[in-house]
């Protein structure tokens, strides 16, 4: 059996952090997304994979190369962008040439585990979706079934149907590709469009999963989604750890890093490579650190993603936030976290406990503060002793 990952998208409601960064390639617990699905896919012995790519390939495809490092072979397709022809289906029937046989496509953002898989491939079914609850149906592909057979999905309905959702995961016969043609011949390039054209002519079977599926849509989806990957994050330590140091529960140190006297580091929490930390910083538990980072005395950071080459002033208090990479802040930044609304797509979603979410290359000055709930875009400026509670779109001078 072959995978197929899409992963071609710009990842626009991801803004600010796919400026430069294909979703896919958006760092989790310190890896890319797409590590973890392919991790997935290789415990389940599925090593044939083939991924479609479109909008800053060259970020994956210099990442995993022919995934020999990963133990599994991998091979690219490039997705020209159509207008009018961007929807999943026809990103997948792009792999038509390449697939003889059953297949296993998956989304290339979405946050899962091996049992995932394992949920949706076991069986002689041919045409299988693995489908979740979610508190949050409308915006998704709604499933309606009669047993575990689909008998309709409705792609975002406004009214309550069902709270049982697509994760957009299946498992298909090579015919597949006969029906994307003939629903593409129609107009529609959505692999829901392609289901609703199947459903009432052979068995579609829904699978409730129980493994990991965490969606990542929108800028707040990372910490969260940073918090699911920790779960599991055993501790190991390749760093210097001074004396008065205090570590408890797993925490991971990278090598070449060094954690200063008096810091206080409650797991899990993982720290990259040819870092500094301190000291006397305490950090709080659901913490991701990348590569090469100044987090400066007595600061608190907690339940946050903080990504690689970030350089952090003394006194920093951080809650629930993203910080992106290459970004710079001064003595006793400050961004705390509050439920709040966020503008996205020209509505209003609710979103509990976040903190600010920057944008790459930001440089920040002493004493800023940045309200709970804030998108400050990439390469911005802000000056110093500033208060900032609305969104800064990208090269915004704050003076």
């Amino acid at each position: 059996m072959k995978a197929v990952i899409l992963t071609a998208g710009e990842g626009t409601r991801l803004r600010p952090f796919t400026n430069s960064e294909p979703k896919g390639m958006l760092s989790i617990a310190n890896r890319p997304i797409l590590e973890y699905i392919i991790e997935a896919l290789a415990q389940n012995k599925i090593r044939d994979i083939i991924m479609v790519v479109g909008y800053q390939k060259e970020r994956i495809m210099s990442y995993f190369e022919d995934g020999k490092d990963l133990n599994v072979k991998i091979s690219y397709i490039v997705q020209r962008k159509s207008v009018g022809k961007v929807g999943t289906a026809y990103a997948l029937s792009m792999a038509k040439k390449k697939v003889k046989d059953d297949l296993i496509v998956l989304p290339g953002d979405n946050l899962i585990d091996a049992r995932t898989v394992e949920d949706i491939i076991k069986g002689k079914e041919k045409y299988k979706v693995a489908i979740v609850q979610s508190d949050i149906p409308s915006k998704y592909g709604v499933v309606e079934l009669r047993g575990n057979v689909i008998r309709n999905i409705t792609e975002k309905p406004t009214d309550e149907i069902s709270n049982l959702i697509s994760t957009g995961i299946y498992k298909l016969p090579p015919s597949i590709f006969d029906d994307i043609s003939k629903v593409m011949d129609m107009g529609k390039y959505d692999m829901t469009s392609v289901l609703q054209y199947i459903i009432p002519k052979r068995k579609v079977t829904a699978v409730l999963t129980h493994g990991l599926w965490q969606d990542v849509v929108y800028p707040w989806d990372l910490v969260d989604t940073n918090s699911l990957a920790l779960k599991g994050a055993g501790a190991h330590t390749s760093g210097r750890i001074e004396r008065h140091v205090i570590l408890k529960g797993p925490v991971t140190i990278g090598k070449g890093s060094i954690v200063r006297s008096g810091s206080y580091i409650v797991g899990p929490v993982i720290i990259g490579d040819g870092c500094e930390i301190g000291p006397n910083v305490v950090i709080h538990p659901s913490t991701s650190i990348g590569n090469n980072v100044r987090i400066g005395p007595n600061s608190v950071i907690e339940h946050s993603v903080i990504m690689s080459d970030v350089n952090m002033g003394a006194s920093a208090h951080i809650s629930n936030s993203v910080i992106c990479e290459g970004v710079e802040m001064g003595p006793q930044f400050c961004a705390t976290s509050r439920s709040t609304n966020i503008e996205m797509d020209n509505e209003l979603h609710k979103v509990e406990h976040i903190g600010a979410l920057i944008g790459e290359r930001t440089i920040i000055g002493d004493q800023v503060s940045i309200i709970g709930g804030t998108i400050i875009g990439s390469n911005c400026n802000i000056a110093s002793h500033k208060v900032i509670s609305s969104k800064l779109p990208d090269n915004s001078r704050i003076l």
